[in-house]
């Protein structure tokens, strides 16, 4: 018997600004020349990334970087420490920088309160891409910390100058400053969260409270994906992970249901589209 589900994918869902403007410096050099080195991952989702490398993009470490000399090789949206670019200026290498403008910004910020000499502690996740171009702007003297309990570890100053990686939690930010001065630390807190990333937390409740049940489509090493997916599980406890369209299951699903899919900031919009036609496919099969 027909499943007969009705299936909607969210309009909000999808790449944001800075992931489709590296994608698209990617897309346009490929177009060129045929090939392009990646330092690191463009994007937290293998299945873009394996699309891309089809194309000719060679994702590349630091280790391989060190040992290229007069190529061109693209900077993702994460960003990168000064140290690469020192790397680059010495190996004559070409950098397509397509670091996000959100960024950036944070870089500069973190740079001139390192130069005031502040005590930094940034929010983030350890050994992220971008939480390394952040240390970086502080020759590794900030202090990153996932959590206010292993923040408390540490033997804080009585003032804090506080950030955090671009695409974490706003409430959870927050939260950590209030407790923080709560314990009575004076706090200098920079709200430096990608707003595009952060409004989809409510974007994406609003979404998920309106389908009997949710598919999040998300690459495994996205923490955007970590957070967003969270936010729509807490909203509809029928919110299912999934990284590629081989993963659906077909006993998620009774007759009749609605199905909304949605995604992270680093999710391709071609992928959603493949999870909805490969829904409707099984909505209409016997």
């Amino acid at each position: 018997m027909p499943l007969n589900l009705s299936v909607r994918i969210d309009p909000h869902s999808g790449f944001c600004f800075g992931v489709i403007y590296a994608i698209q410096m990617a897309e346009d050099i490929l177009d060129e020349q045929g090939y392009l080195y990646c330092l690191g991952d463009i994007v937290h989702n293998d299945e873009e990334v394996e699309r891309l490398e089809k194309r000719g993009l060679r994702i590349i470490d630091y280790d391989t970087l060190a040992g290229l000399r007069g190529e061109k090789v693209l900077i993702r949206a994460h960003g990168e420490p000064p140290s690469t670019y020192q790397m680059a200026l010495q190996n004559n290498l070409t950098l397509i920088d397509a670091s996000c403008p959100v960024v950036l910004k944070l870089q500069n910020r973190i740079k001139t309160s390192y130069d005031r000499q502040d005590k930094i502690f940034i929010y983030g996740k350890h050994g992220h891409a971008e939480v390394r171009g952040l240390l970086g702007q502080t020759r590794g003297d900030a202090v990153v910390f996932e959590s206010l309990d292993e923040l408390l570890r540490h033997e804080l100053p009585a003032n804090i100058t506080l950030y955090s990686q671009t695409t974490k939690s706003t409430d959870s930010f927050y939260r950590i400053k209030g407790e923080l001065e709560g314990r009575g630390y004076q706090v200098a807190a920079n709200d430096t969260i990608c707003r595009q990333v952060s409004n989809r937390d409510q974007e994406l409740r609003r979404f998920a409270a309106e389908y009997d049940q949710v598919v999040f489509v998300s690459g495994t090493k996205s923490s955007n994906g970590k957070v967003l997916y969270q936010a729509c599980k807490e909203t509809n406890p029928n919110t299912h992970f999934i990284s590629k369209v081989e993963e659906l299951c077909s006993s998620w699903f009774e007759a009749g249901q609605s199905v909304g899919i949605c995604g992270a900031t680093s999710t391709p919009m071609w992928l959603m589209e493949d999870v909805r036609d490969a829904l409707m496919r099984l909505s209409s099969s016997k």
